[in-house]
C-alpha cells in the first residue's frame, strides 16, 4: 500500500533509488481512475519502486515546489531528488513501460 506522504516525512520517504509520489485529491475524478492502476503496479513493482501518495489539499506549497499544476501527477524521485513529472491518466501498459524504463535507468 502506498505510503501517505506528508511535509514531515517527504524527505525520508523519497530517500530511495526510485520513489513515485502520486499527487492527488479526493474530489479529482481522473485521480480515482488512476488509483487502481497504480495499486496494481505497486503490487508488481513494489520491491523496486517506493510508492507514495500526497493529497494536494492542504499541501499546495509542496505541490508548487514540484511544479504540480494539475492532478493526477506522478513525480519521480531518484535518490531523494525530483527528476521527472508525469501528469494525467495513462493506461496500465503505458505506465508499466515507463516504470520499467525508470528501473533500468537506476540499475544501469
Amino acid at each position: 500500500m502506498s505510503t501517505k506522504i506528508t511535509p514531515e516525512n517527504l524527505e525520508e520517504e523519497t530517500d530511495n533509488k526510485i520513489t513515485i509520489i502520486d499527487f492527488w485529491a479526493p474530489w479529482c475524478g481522473p485521480c480515482k481512475i488512476l488509483d487502481p492502476i497504480l495499486a496494481d503496479l505497486e503490487k508488481e513493482y513494489g520491491d523496486q519502486i517506493h510508492f507514495g501518495k500526497m493529497n494536494v489539499d492542504g499541501n499546495q506549497e509542496i505541490a508548487e515546489k514540484y511544479h504540480v499544476l494539475s492532478i493526477p501527477s506522478l513525480v519521480v524521485f531518484k535518490n531523494g531528488q525530483a527528476k521527472e513529472k508525469v501528469t494525467g491518466v495513462y493506461p496500465k501498459d503505458k505506465l508499466k513501460k515507463y516504470f520499467e524504463a525508470k528501473i533500468a535507468e537506476v540499475n544501469a
